[in-house]
Order: structure tokens, then sequence, then C-alpha cells
């Protein structure tokens, strides 16, 4: 079981912030950003490239990617919806991006006004954009274990739309539980599914931790075999329209939960969580992070 290098994409930066009340600063987002980096991340969600209408938190993203430092070894992957955002990444310098599915129907219509076939044939020209670019492209798919409005959604139809975004070229696909109501089984069912269309090396897992089982999933996913994981510092978001969906699993959490498995993920955890006490001091709460709370409270102790 031992030894496997595990990669963890950061997320913090964009899902994480996205749903944030109150609006920061550019300068506390680059610094979000550097301090990550410096803590070993070497995938970071950078920003969304969406209408500030819909994600006001968002509204900075040309400013962002203009001013952010470049680390050699690190990519900052940008959300691009469509080809007027993936036009407007490209333009300031953008090297990867990604795309947004959803496996409910329902889901795909609330959250991006279309249905999920309609949401596929709106990548078909940021793909074909993005391979004349040479830019690297990551596909998602949310609400894979079950919908806010359609309840469990069958793994079949997670398949389905997993395939078709690594058919169009999608180097790996993120398979996101939005709502947070996956456990082990129901997840390992999802990731048999999707394997038998898409090969396990080029699937990640994204869990969130409304009904606390994301550390589980995580673990049951990495005992199927998948080696790539989303993350949120502190546990930062949760998605907009997702009612009472909490945030994202702690990338705290995550970290340590992967050390005591024998994984190498290349994080220093203890500089990850100086990270995550920063950016809940900034937004005035506490971690949302077990992991990063029980080592404040060993130092304090």
């Amino acid at each position: 079981m031992s030894g496997h290098q595990v990669r963890i994409v950061e997320v913090g930066p964009r899902d994480g912030l996205q749903n944030e009340k109150q609006p920061l600063s550019t300068d506390v987002k680059l610094e979000l950003i550097e301090r990550l980096a410096g803590a070993g991340l070497r995938d970071i969600e950078a920003t969304a490239f969406v209408s500030p209408k819909w994600v006001p938190q968002m509204a900075d993203h040309a400013e962002l990617m203009r001013r952010l430092p470049r680390r050699p070894g690190v990519s900052y992957p940008v959300l691009t919806p469509n080809l007027k955002g993936f036009e407007a990444a490209l333009e300031v310098g953008a090297t990867e991006v990604a795309v947004f599915a959803a496996a409910s129907e329902t889901f795909s219509q609330k959250n991006i006004n279309c249905s999920v076939a309609e949401s596929l044939q709106r990548f078909e020209p940021v793909m074909e954009a993005a391979r004349i670019a040479g830019v690297k492209v990551r596909g998602y798919v949310s609400c894979v274990v079950a919908c806010p409005y359609e309840g469990p959604v069958a793994p079949a139809r997670v398949a389905e739309v997993a395939a078709r975004l690594h058919g169009m070229g999608c180097y790996e696909v993120s398979l996101g539980d939005t709502i947070g109501t996956g456990t082990p089984a129901s997840v390992t069912a999802m990731l048999e599914a999707v394997a038998a269309r898409v090969p396990v090396g080029q699937l990640a897992g994204h869990y969130h931790d409304t009904w606390g089982m994301a550390v589980a999933n995580v673990a049951a996913s990495y005992a199927f075999g998948l080696r790539v994981f989303d993350a949120s510092v502190s546990g930062l978001g949760g998605c907009p329209y997702a009612k009472g969906a909490s945030g994202n699993v702690a990338t705290e959490d995550v970290v340590y939960l992967l050390r005591g498995l024998g994984a190498d993920t290349g994080i220093d955890l203890d500089r990850l969580a100086e990270v995550s006490a920063w950016i809940s001091g900034v937004l005035g709460r506490e971690p949302g992070s077990k992991v990063t709370r029980a080592l404040r409270a060993a130092c304090a102790g």
C-alpha cells in the first residue's frame, strides 16, 4: 500500500473563495496562492473566468492572473465555462483550464442554464481552441453521487458524462460529490462504473464534507486506485447552487489521511496548517480543518 505518489489539486482560491460573502482583495488571494505553493502544493486552482454578475468574488480574474507570480513546477488552472471565458484566460497567460459538467439534468439547468448535452456541446469549441493553444483541459463532473433536486444519481449517468469529457480531450476528469452525501459504498459503486469507461489514472476525487464522509470517501477512492484528489485549504467553500452544502474537504485533513496510508503528497503539513490558520483569520473564523485545530491545540498545550 505504501509509497504511492498522490497529487492534491488545491481548489481553495477558486472553489473555496467563490462562495465567501465578504469580498477579498486581489492581494489577499495572491498571498493565499503564494503561501499554498510555499507549503508544497503544485496544482493550485487560481480563479474562474465567469461573469462577475454570477460570481462577484471572481470579478478580478484577469488582474489576478496578470499579477500572479508563476513558480516553476506549479500549475495554476482556472475555470472557463465557455469560449469567451477561455479566450479571456488565454489572454492573461493561463496554461491550464477546467470545464464543468453535471451528471444531473436539473442541476445543470439551475447551475449553468442548459442541459447536460448542451453544456458538453459548449465545450467543443473550448477544447478545439485549447488544442490549438497547447493548453491542458481538466473536466469536472458534479453531482456524481446525488443531486440536491433529483436525489441519487445513477453511476451509469456519471460514467457517460465522464467518458464524454475524456473523449473530448480532458486529460483528467474530477468527480465531484457536490452535496457531500456520498459514502465509501456509493462512491465505490460510482467509481466502478466510471473506471469501466475512463482509465483510473485519469480520474480525480472531489468530495464535499457536508455529511462528514469526505475523508472516508478519499480513503475508499485511494484503495480503489485513485491518486489525485481535490481539496480546499481549511475546508473553504461549498457550492452556491447547492443549498446547505458545506465546504470542500479540508486539504490538511486529506494530507494527514494520506500520510497515514503511506502515500507521498509532497506537502508540508505544518506549513499548510499555518496557511489554514492565516486565511481563517482573514475571514474572521476558526479553521475548518480538524487537523489544523488539533495541531494548534497540541502546540498550545
